[in-house]
């Protein structure tokens, strides 16, 4: 029986989305790590928190869900214990990846629209408490996952594999559980990222017309500093939210309509149209894993110019190496 081309598509699709997004968030971690791309310490923060979550979606989500425990079903990630820590660890990462967007946003919001605030709000000593906060509530709310599933099977007294708890997700507090899941993963962030955008453009645009006002029609020609930074923090937020947006699109409207249960582990036909629609959202939101790296190189140029560094710099280094190796080997006699 030939194989659905969804499944033809996965198999291809994972690896290079691990291949290309693991690399990329790591760089993007280290760049941004180094402060020198011209950005705030808080932003710096907010962004390099959510390379790191989405890193971990990569490495848990993509290569170790998709790809080991796809292609090496009988290695140790089938023992239940490290597949329920798995399972476990895919909805936190994912939920840290959201709730760090909507952090990051709405530290752009009062930075912008809350100039009294802003003093305190935007700092890097509330920006870890915030970041700290967001995980460690995670953390809690994804526990419950631990006793969704059970052993698939025995053999020989050890636990293999994972299988749904029909007694958790059929007894009322499992349906409470997945719409709180629906509404902090899908309804919630949406709804606060949308707000957050509208009250910083609203914002903008009232303070623009008064700052023309202000400088009058003599210097309306000239440079405005503050303006052409402001566009460019701008210009970063409404790429990073609306990439954001678009890409999870798909998936919250699969996770709407199919449920807490089918979103993650659909039972039906392969080629069934809800399957497709499930999986290529799921696609896209893991995509969405991967795009802030060029985000941040096509429109930050200090960022641009710290990668193209980054990229030369083993070549560099290698050239280093061999001119001092040059120099530490004496010249044979005759070349005297």
């Amino acid at each position: 029986m030939e194989m659905p081309t969804i499944l033809h598509i996965k198999e291809i699709y994972y690896p290079i989305l691990a291949a290309f997004g693991f690399p990329a968030n790591l760089v993007t971690i280290v760049i941004l790590s180094r402060g020198n791309c011209g950005l705030s310490k808080c932003i710096s923060v907010y962004m390099v928190t959510m390379a790191t979550a989405d890193l971990l979606v990569i490495i848990f989500n993509v290569i170790v869900y998709y790809f080991f425990s796809y292609h090496f079903p009988h290695s140790f990630l089938s023992y239940t214990a490290v597949c329920k820590f798995i399972l476990c660890m895919n909805p936190a990462t994912l939920d840290m990846s959201v709730w760090f967007t909507v952090s990051f946003t709405f530290d752009r919001f009062v930075s912008v629209c809350c100039q009294t605030f802003k003093t305190k709000y935007c700092t890097v000593r509330t920006a870890a408490a915030v970041i700290t906060t967001i995980s460690v509530l995670i953390c809690l709310e994804n526990i419950p996952f631990w006793f969704a599933y059970e052993p698939d099977r025995i053999i020989n007294s050890v636990h293999w594999g994972c299988r749904n708890r029909l007694d958790f997700f059929s007894s009322p507090a499992g349906a409470a559980y997945s719409w709180l899941k629906s509404v902090l993963v899908a309804w919630l962030p949406f709804a606060l990222i949308l707000l957050f955008n509208c009250l910083t453009v609203r914002c903008i645009l009232v303070a623009s017309r008064a700052r023309r006002g202000l400088r009058g029609q003599s210097s309306e020609n000239q440079s405005d500093r503050e303006m052409e930074n402001r566009r460019k923090s701008i210009i970063l937020l409404f790429t990073v939210s609306g990439s954001f947006i678009l890409l999870w699109l798909t998936a919250i409207v699969s996770f709407l309509t199919t449920r807490l249960t089918n979103a993650m582990h659909y039972q039906g036909d392969s080629a069934a149209p809800a399957y497709i629609a499930t999986e290529t959202g799921v696609m896209l939101m893991y995509l969405s894993s991967c795009t802030n790296t060029c985000i941040y190189a096509a429109t930050q140029t200090k960022f641009r110019e710290e990668l193209k560094q980054m990229i030369k710099s083993p070549w560099t280094i290698i050239l280093i190496f061999v001119k001092k190796m040059k120099k530490k080997i004496p010249k044979a006699p005759f070349l005297n």
